[in-house]
């Protein structure tokens, strides 16, 4: 039987198979797009305050279905940023998590937050695709890809203007992000295999990073407690979408974590 990793990247690659768009003419497209936001510089900023928050738009997950089927990616970007994020992930998968390409212009249009495209790259159209529907940075899930995948997508990347977050679970990944001198590093205390948390996983991590690049923590924070410990940890930023869309109040959810290592 297959992992939830294996099929969603099955899916990907099936379809990047079948698209005939030309790479040439996609960077083309890509780079007239106007300037990105800055994602990187907005996670510094924004540590300066206590930890930079990555707020995410999220309506569903393959592991616990509907989250927040309903939700308006504009009043919930504007919500973020009323509580201060310093960025917004936005979803554009849309068949296990019920994202597109719509949800992300919509929820940066809504506001001047930088956004990460987040979704399975496995193709350089998936680069170009992130510039070219307003995303400022583009997820690399080194467990996803091989080296020269890898390699390939972050310099596209940084040609197209585009921050890139390179997310690991290990130290042979994080080897690996290193080779390509990412300069965004994210931690997935999630295991991709079986989707479940492992709340350790960032904290072993962090120092093993080191101060070259940003550090992100992601997946399984589930308020101010758990973003206190990753940034006592050394982590810049936290990614969080679970909890924040099902909070209730998404500005002071946000507000709350921001503040979290202050207190």
């Amino acid at each position: 039987m297959g992992t939830y990793l294996d099929t969603i990247l099955a899916d990907h690659r099936a379809e990047a198979a079948s698209d005939q768009r030309a790479l040439d003419q996609l960077i083309e497209e890509a780079n007239a797009q106007p300037a990105t936001r800055g994602f990187a510089n907005g996670l510094v900023d924004g540590a300066a305050r206590g930890i930079a928050v990555i707020a995410e738009v999220k309506r569903r997950s393959p592991s616990k279905g509907d989250l927040f089927a309903g939700l308006d990616p504009v009043t919930l970007a504007q919500q973020y940023a009323a509580g201060g994020a310093s960025a917004m992930s936005v979803l554009t998968d849309a068949h296990y998590f019920g994202g597109s390409a719509d949800d992300l212009r919509a929820a940066r249009n809504a506001c001047e937050l930088p956004v990460i495209r987040k979704d399975f790259t496995i193709a350089g159209a998936d680069v170009c695709d992130a510039r070219i529907m307003g995303a400022d940075a583009v997820l690399l899930i080194a467990a996803a890809l091989d080296d020269a995948e890898l390699a390939d997508f972050h310099a596209l990347a940084t040609e197209l203007g585009l921050d890139a977050l390179v997310e690991i679970h290990d130290e042979a990944e994080l080897e690996r992000a290193h080779a390509v001198n990412a300069t965004v590093i994210g931690v997935n205390q999630r295991d991709l295999v079986t989707f479940e948390v492992d709340t350790d996983r960032a904290r072993r991590m962090a120092p093993l990073i080191g101060d070259g690049a940003v550090r992100i923590a992601e997946s399984g924070v589930r308020g101010p407690e758990d973003a206190k410990v990753l940034a006592e940890a050394g982590f810049a930023a936290v990614l969080v979408g679970e909890s924040l869309v099902t909070s209730g109040d998404p500005t002071e959810a946000v507000k709350a974590l921001i503040t979290a290592p202050n207190t």
